[in-house]
């Protein structure tokens, strides 16, 4: 294996593993507020000012959704971009849109149904978006603290408005695909959502989770643990602990993504679950004459995505009581530590994908 398969293998492993209730709220988003779902074929919703200031508010800067007291990293037009941009990104490093049962979960060859794909806490809606392309006799619902207002919605998705917090039991039986990507900052109770997605699929149905432990890790993917008091590099590893515990106070649940794989395996409801993982380059390793042109454009894409995520954040940690220029001192180093390539640190995305198992 030359040098160039050896960066590529160790940057962008993903190791895959196969494997062969708790109480539900009964007070779902849908009876709380009927409103704020849309009708389908009607996929956008035309934003009045009244609607505007009721779905978002500013804070430092930033446009945050006005739902949920729990999700507070931005939400506004730069942070869609900011996700557009790395759903493409995820698509390279992933090999493809999708994982691999997708195709034959979706496919149309069921007589009288029409398959549906559920896509929860949906961002820039860039992954629906492809699905109600790629598979167009779908039905495909996307759903977030934000209405989606992409002007080429095809006819066959629906935006809606749902704090998932609150419960899906409005969504039992209805999908053969449930997708959620990094929505752990904004969700209470992870474990309850896995075990309320095996009641949203049908039989047969595919549940395709990923998400970050918030969490950096060195060169050799060893942990790099840092105190809460000091100040000082490697900083973006003191930023993400930083970051952590701001969303862990007030209640997202920031150690889901290690237990995804337990939760999954150890319900009833699925079957045949893989594993995956992928370390991705917070702060890239120094440069090397042996990276491919690959490795230098994702790099570059990292680069900018981190950075982008670093504003986005930026009020959730004011608003846990960093002082300002606490916050300033940390953006300058971690830019200059992005910049000097001296101390890679990398983060890890999980994903775990499963069936719904057929009775029989």
């Amino acid at each position: 294996m030359d040098q160039d398969s050896d960066n590529e293998s160790d940057i962008l492993s993903a190791s895959m593993h196969s494997e062969a209730m708790s109480d539900r709220s009964t007070d779902t988003s849908y009876i709380v507020d009927r409103s704020m779902r849309s009708g389908s074929p009607v996929s956008v919703v035309s934003l009045t000012e009244s609607m505007q200031a009721r779905m978002y508010r500013q804070e430092y800067g930033r446009g945050l959704n006005n739902y949920s007291d729990v999700y507070r990293l931005a939400a506004d037009d730069e942070e869609l971009d900011r996700l557009s941009k790395q759903h493409d990104m995820f698509v390279d490093i992933m090999g493809g849109k999708y994982v691999p049962p997708m195709a034959s979960v979706m496919a149309d060859d069921v007589p009288g149904e029409t398959k549906a794909c559920l896509d929860i806490g949906c961002g820039s809606g860039s992954w629906i978006m492809d699905v109600a392309h790629d598979f167009p006799h779908c039905s495909a619902v996307a759903v977030d603290l934000i209405p989606m207002q992409s002007p080429s919605m095809p006819p066959n998705l629906r935006s809606e408005v749902d704090d998932v917090n609150l419960g899906l039991e409005h969504f039992y039986g209805d999908f053969n695909v449930v997708h959620a990507r990094l929505i752990s900052s904004g969700i209470k109770d992870y474990h309850l959502l896995v075990d309320q997605i095996g009641f949203v699929l049908r039989p047969g149905g595919l549940i395709d989770i990923s998400e970050f432990d918030f969490y950096l890790y060195d060169k050799d993917h060893k942990r790099i643990e840092v105190d809460m008091d000091g100040v000082g590099p490697p900083w973006w590893a003191r930023w993400m602990t930083l970051t952590r515990q701001a969303i862990k106070d007030i209640g997202g649940d920031v150690d889901a993504a290690t237990h995804l794989l337990d939760w999954v395996n150890a319900n009833p409801l699925f079957e045949d679950a893989v594993y995956r993982e992928f370390w991705l380059p917070v702060v890239a390793p120094p440069p090397s004459p042996d990276d491919s042109e690959f490795m230098k454009s994702f790099y570059a894409k990292m680069h900018e995505d981190v950075s982008a995520f670093m504003g986005s954040a930026r009020p959730l940690l004011l608003g846990s009581g960093l002082p300002e220029d606490l916050m300033n001192t940390l953006e300058a180093n971690m830019k200059q530590e992005m910049v000097d390539r001296k101390i890679a640190q990398y983060t890890r995305l999980q994903c775990v994908y499963a069936r719904k198992k057929v009775r029989r």
